[in-house]
């Protein structure tokens, strides 16, 4: 194991230990534990364990060193398996209800015998909830906005956990004897930041194995449906996955139409009849090759599917790729992120498509966290990880000081990691460059948390609201403008303060906000991470064709959260953005030019 999925092994003790109602200090030895495991650098973890020296890290003693080493060199630990079996699921479940935590839990269950979501929901409707010392009628309205959320919630899943299923499947399927396409549709395709379910598409002859394949992979929960073409199983997830097998010269107008969203699919097939065409799943034919119409004599349902079956070989409009398949219908290859029906056919015929931003575009990235604050890995691991990338630049954003639930940088914290960081990059042990910087708390009334001395230190200042996310649309968004219109200003960072599936966003007029930051100069960041991508793909064209300029960051607090910028990719490319619209696709020489001159 890693050192942090080591921490997080840890912190989960902690937490399980604190459902059971146990001595706070050894909840706390173990909360402790994890927070100094994650400063300490990989390396340095192993060459102390391997020496037998853990103990000798303050906050470290036998217990946990014990612990920790059997973790890293095994994988597992059968104390944690254990304490796991010895809570109740559902008590484990109401930790993802907002407002509820370890403390909040086990009083539920001790007073109320609350064991599971349903039993909570139930004493909350019924005002028992309320009735409890330490919660009362505001908590048990959140607890049951909470609940609300996440069953509405859970009807999702996140771009990322979804593609991190769904692209082992894919080269499976491609890697089965027989298979001659096989690829994933939908809104994953679509790059979508949550999608409903999996689409597999695949062209093969021989479907038996494939389907036996599809239906037996691991952590299949359960098989849906099983079928000669098709098949549907949900993973332990709650993700469900749908298998569609067709024959070879079908499979570009399947992908197309199980990619596309419903109003492109309906503009795509309105354009092919203006053209005596018929599009579909199964081809494109010409328009009178047709069965008759549902509700007539004769009528057989299916009857696309018949039609194209009925037209003779010599009919039927053969495309071997999607780019030939739009240009069959008089239009430029639209890229799957586009498909949504927004205006995206219209400027395809024209020629008029952006160039979009690709993953090997980006040199670097901003608003980036380390141990400094709540980071989970050291400033050496986190250069180290981005040179791995490649980039050029690495900027540091830690929290400021009243984000003390993230273990805010004071100013004097901040500057000595300033000169840790100048001394690194003239140290020269790394190609990339570190940019000094800091992720401001935007306090309530739109002042910010340092002072412009402290900002003349830096080489990008990023601006965040963390708190108060309850004001109205008008003083929220008042509050954002006062801190961007601050002459050190660089980004203003996830602009709604949603977290995908989890909390929705607070009020705020994103269009004044926008125009602020265009007046401004200031850069307004896509944040890059799966649970925020933020601000939304559906605001980015309009501005970006207003100047708008994007950074995409991840918003990182450990090295494998770098590479998040995957989703903020898609996100750009379903903005209609070019590398030109965003900051982080320049060099490093004009990256620092651009700084200076904002400084």
């Amino acid at each position: 194991m890693t050192k942090n999925e080591i921490a997080d092994a840890l912190a989960e003790i902690g937490t399980l230990l604190e459902l059971k109602g146990e001595n706070p200090f050894k909840v706390r030895a173990y909360q402790a534990g994890a927070r100094v495991l994650e400063a300490i650098e990989e390396a340095e973890l192993a060459r102390l364990i391997a020496a037998g020296e853990l103990m000798s890290v303050k906050g470290i003693g036998e217990a946990l060193a014990q612990k920790i080493g059997e973790l890293h060199g095994t994988g597992r630990l059968e104390f944690l398996e254990k304490l796991r079996a010895s809570v109740a699921p559902g008590l484990v479940e109401m930790l993802e209800v907002p407002g509820l935590g370890p403390k909040k839990i086990r009083a539920l269950h001790d007073k109320l015998g609350l064991a599971d979501l349903a039993a909570l929901a139930a004493a909350c409707e019924d005002g028992r909830v309320a009735a409890l010392d330490g919660f009362g009628e505001k908590t048990q309205e959140k607890i049951l906005a909470g609940l609300a959320h996440r069953e509405a919630y859970g009807k999702r899943h996140l771009w990322w956990l979804a593609a991190e299923i769904a692209q082992p499947i894919v080269q499976g399927l491609r890697a089965l004897p027989g298979v001659k396409h096989a690829e994933a549709a939908g809104s994953l395709r679509r790059g979508m930041e949550t999608v409903g379910d999996l689409d597999f598409l695949v062209a093969a002859a021989d479907v038996a194995p494939v389907v036996e394949w599809f239906t037996t992979l691991p952590r299949v929960q359960e098989v849906t449906a099983k079928g000669e073409t098709k098949a549907s199983v949900r993973f332990e997830s709650g993700l469900q996955a749908d298998l569609r097998i067709v024959p070879e010269e079908q499979f570009v107008f399947a992908l197309h139409h199980f990619t596309g969203s419903k109003d492109h699919n309906v503009q795509m097939r309105q354009r092919a009849l203006a053209r005596g065409l018929r599009l579909s799943e199964w081809g494109l034919v010409p328009a009178q090759a047709r069965e008759p119409d549902a509700g007539t004599a004769g009528a057989v349902p299916g009857t696309v599917k018949a039609a194209v079956a009925q037209t003779a070989a010599s009919d039927r409009v053969v495309v071997r790729t999607e780019v030939e398949l739009f240009k069959k219908l008089g239009l430029h290859f639209i890229p799957p992120e586009l498909r949504e029906g927004m205006g995206e056919i219209e400027e395809s015929e024209k020629g008029e498509l952006p160039q979009l931003v690709e993953a090997g575009d980006l040199r670097g990235a901003f608003h980036n966290h380390t141990t400094a604050s709540d980071g989970r890995n050291t400033l050496v691991e986190m250069v180290a990880a981005a040179e791995a990338l490649g980039w050029e630049y690495l900027g540091i954003a830690d929290h400021s000081k009243s984000s003390f639930q993230a273990n805010g940088l004071t100013e004097e914290r901040l500057l000595a990691q300033v000169e840790e960081i100048r001394a690194l990059n003239a140290s020269q042990r790394f190609k990339t460059h570190v940019f000094t910087g800091t992720e401001c708390d935007i306090l309530a009334d739109g002042r910010l948390d340092f002072s412009a001395e402290i900002f003349g230190q830096l080489d990008c200042v990023v601006v965040s609201v963390h708190n108060a996310f309850s004001q109205d649309e008008a003083t929220m968004t008042a509050r954002i403008i006062r801190a961007i219109e601050q002459p050190h200003v660089t980004m203003l960072g996830h602009l709604t303060g949603r977290l995908l599936l989890r909390r929705e966003s607070y009020r705020v007029d994103a269009a004044k906000v926008i125009d602020a930051a265009i007046a401004n100069g200031v850069i307004i960041e896509l944040n890059a991470s799966p649970w925020r991508l933020d601000m939304d793909w559906r605001l980015w064209r309009k501005a970006a064709a207003k100047g708008l300029l994007c950074s995409i960051n991840p918003d990182a607090h450990e090295t494998a959260g770098l590479e998040h910028v995957r989703a903020g990719i898609n996100a750009a490319r379903k903005g209609w953005l070019m590398k030109e619209n965003i900051l982080n696709t320049r060099p490093k020489s004009a990256v620092v030019k651009y700084l200076e001159g904002k400084k």
